[in-house]
């Protein structure tokens, strides 16, 4: 059922795709002084999205931002596990719109883009947390599977763009964008080393882009953590440095703090002391000296 205010549209995609239809529609529509596309006398819902929500640290985000944020309609929720969002639905302090889909393929972009010209939301926070890794040689994981670690690129890196960028022109000034880097970023991993330059990716994508959108009011900050006790492992296997087992965090302190670190504006988050000493330490040092330290 629509809620009340809310303006209802059909979205007809043009031949150049999505992002083109996209457009069109925005330019049927009036902006106003922030920036916003808006129809006239719309009242307008308040959200925030959040993609990667069924499990691991995006579940624990949608969780959490119904604390931090209580003024928000719904949240929104992107994921390829149906079930999984249902379950965080029940969970919420907020109402949950399900977009169930992997953000590899088409269909889920072509059901977000329509509900984004159909409602012309003002996103108060986007926070891109889908992605993940796989531990191993480079050579030794193309042997396991082919097309694991461009799909990883693809996850990582083009969808957390791409997903910025569908969303930036319903964004204004007090709205923010929390980015999940990683202590990945920070320097070269061996047999870790495309999802490290993934996340080297998120993280120099995020500082650029916070200093593009200072002049429109936006904050985007990129969260990085250390090791996350999520199910990330299962997927990238355990970690294998005895310094990463002993420096584990629950994802609950990790949000918390990306939250609080969002809302203070800062351009990066890191939690606990021993990553913000690795970070200190990655400054510091040369990388072929951490690349032997990585390796003992």
């Amino acid at each position: 059922m629509k809620e009340k205010g809310t303006a209802v549209r059909r979205l007809h995609v043009l031949p150049g795709g999505l992002l083109p239809t996209v457009r069109a529609e925005l330019r049927k529509r009036k902006r106003n002084p922030f920036g916003m596309y808006t129809e006239r006398n719309e009242v307008r819902m308040r959200i925030a999205i959040v993609t990667g929500a069924s499990s691991g640290m995006g579940r624990e985000f949608v969780l959490q931002i119904g604390a931090f944020y209580k003024n928000l309609d719904e949240i929104w929720v992107i994921a390829r596990r149906k079930e999984n969002l249902e379950r965080v639905a029940e969970q919420s302090r907020l109402p949950l719109r399900i977009f169930d889909g992997d953000l590899l393929k088409k269909p889920v972009y072509k059901d977000f883009c329509k509900a984004l010209c159909e409602e012309t939301p003002d996103i108060r926070m986007l926070v891109n947390t889908a992605g993940f890794g796989r531990s191993g040689s480079v050579e030794e994981i193309r042997m396991q599977r082919k097309r694991i670690q461009t799909d990883m690129v693809d996850l990582n890196c083009r969808a957390l763009t791409r997903m910025t960028l569908l969303c930036l022109p319903y964004m204004h000034p007090g709205s923010r964008i929390i980015n999940l880097a990683s202590a990945a970023a920070f320097c070269p991993q061996p047999y870790f080393a495309v999802y490290a330059a993934t996340k080297s990716y998120v993280l120099s994508f995020s500082r650029s882009l916070g200093e593009e959108l200072k002049t429109r009011g936006i904050t985007v900050t990129a969260v990085c953590p250390g090791p996350v006790d999520t199910p990330f492992f299962a997927v990238s296997g355990k970690p294998q440095n005895f310094l990463k087992e002993l420096t584990m965090a629950q994802p609950g302190p990790v949000v918390h703090q990306a939250l609080k670190d969002s809302r203070k504006r800062k351009e990066l988050s890191i939690y606990g002391l021993p990553m913000k000493l690795t970070y200190v330490g990655t400054k510091l040092l040369p990388h072929k000296l951490l690349l032997r330290i990585q390796n003992l």
